[in-house]
């Protein structure tokens, strides 16, 4: 079922990435009065947990540096509801996914059947230890087809965010860490150009790199030794073990006329870039 896991990813990340990617998402967030692209990122992705401290969210998310919650959560909360961010999200995802996908696609019965198949899956995983995943399970699963399809992977790569954690958690590796990890697996170098953390302080960098060396995960000149490389090998091997889990609710059958439905969706998806 790790192979499943991980076809599954492909297929439903590009669908996730439009709330990133695409204009809408960001769009219907600004006009609530989120004033950055980040407010709205952490009060719309936060929702779901409800009205917790920085602190919460920061745990939750864990990829973030320190700090960096904290600048958005609660002050974000404070004149938008939690529950208007999200749904601000689910609006803007769905509008860029019929889009992109256009209204062939959005009206085929392989997208609704994707969407169903999706749902199943994803509604039904054990909640304990996933705290983003349980916070979407308490979200009403959408009726609009296309909307559906969005919050289930959605909730799909929250479920396997949580199990990437527990990974990291296993293995020692902090959130800062697991960027520059996951930047020299993608051939980034130096991996402190990665985007998710060149903007950090360079003396904060330099001390994760050098807290890196000592383990002896990368070398002098920043590149993954042998050890490091096993490491983001057996983090990726565990993620996808630990996110088999939705998959056992679909039959066989169910799994491949999922698989067929998704690809030409994601095929899409991927060609426009999510955006």
């Amino acid at each position: 079922m790790t192979h499943t896991a991980r076809r599954m990813f492909e297929l439903l990340e590009p669908i996730c990435l439009v709330t990133f990617f695409a204009d809408e998402c960001n769009e219907e967030l600004a006009a609530l009065g989120h004033r950055t692209y980040w407010d709205g990122y952490f009060a719309s992705r936060a929702a779901p947990l409800g009205r917790v401290p920085a602190e919460v969210v920061h745990a939750a998310f864990y990829s973030f540096a320190d700090g960096e919650a904290a600048l958005h959560i609660p002050s974000a909360w404070e004149t938008i509801p939690p529950e208007a961010s999200l749904a601000a999200r689910e609006r803007g995802s769905a509008a860029s996914l019929r889009r992109i996908l256009g209204a062939e696609l959005t009206g085929s019965p392989g997208l609704e059947r994707a969407a169903d198949l999706t749902t199943k899956a994803a509604t039904s995983a054990p909640m304990e230890g996933r705290v983003m995943y349980a916070g979407l399970r308490t979200v009403p699963v959408p009726s609009d087809p296309v909307a559906r399809l969005w919050h289930s992977a959605n909730m799909l790569r929250e479920h396997r965010g949580d199990g990437h954690i527990a990974a990291l958690v296993g293995a020692r590796i902090g959130g800062t860490e697991a960027h520059v990890i996951s930047a020299l697996a993608q051939g980034i170098h130096p991996p402190e150009t990665f985007g998710r953390i060149h903007h950090l302080p360079k003396e904060r960098l330099a001390a994760v790199m050098d807290g890196l060396r000592k383990r002896g995960l990368v070398d002098t000149e920043g590149h993954f030794t042998d050890a490091g490389r096993e490491t983001q090998q057996r983090i990726e091997a565990l993620t996808d073990e630990l996110a088999t889990a939705p998959y056992d609710a679909l039959s066989p059958a169910e799994l491949d006329e999922l698989v067929a439905a998704l690809e030409p969706i994601t095929a899409k998806l991927v060609t426009a870039g999510s955006q």
